[in-house]
């Protein structure tokens, strides 16, 4: 981990962030997220990301958050590299650990509310996110799929038996 991502680090306190309408944004390595490596073909490439503190109509803390850049996913139908822009934006609502959050809320598609128990890990919010935006099997528009060993393409093997049982019955 580089300088500029070791500053990522927490914020001390989110709500006293949201309430100071303070801003946080920078750029990050791709390679820093753990888990989102292991779900791309190459962890390439470098994001940036904003989040803003503020309050809503109704004086509570939101945090503004937005993370842009370029991915190399890894094709489900040929294994290769897929780049795929990543464009992250959303509303979310602190709530201290255990503060039970509203139902109106809970059904509000617009912002989504996550508990905080004392620092926000900056990063840890950052790479949840982007693993939520990333599509479930993302493959190009138009591949081959993979093929064995070799190259040679594999027969299927209810064509091996229609071929066997073809030939049983000619005898």
């Amino acid at each position: 981990m580089s300088n500029q991502d070791a500053k990522l680090g927490y914020i001390a306190d989110v709500f006293k962030f949201a309430y100071e309408q303070r801003t946080l944004s920078g750029e990050v390595k791709v390679a820093v997220f753990e888990r989102l490596s292991d779900l791309l073909a190459e962890p390439a490439g470098v994001l940036t990301y904003r989040i803003e503190g503020d309050l809503d109509a109704m004086r509570r803390p939101r945090l503004t958050l937005s993370i842009d850049g370029r991915l190399m996913l890894r094709c489900q139908r040929c294994l290769g590299g897929l780049g795929w822009d990543l464009a992250v934006s959303n509303a979310l609502q602190p709530v201290r650990s255990g503060q039970e959050i509203p139902e109106e809320e809970l059904e509000d598609d617009e912002v989504d509310a996550i508990e905080v128990d004392g620092d926000l890990d900056v990063l840890s919010l950052l790479e949840d996110e982007i693993i939520l935006a990333l599509p479930l099997a993302p493959r190009h528009d138009e591949c081959e799929p993979s093929r064995p060993e070799g190259g040679a393409v594999k027969e299927s093997p209810f064509a091996v038996l229609s071929a066997l049982k073809a030939k049983g019955n000619a005898s």
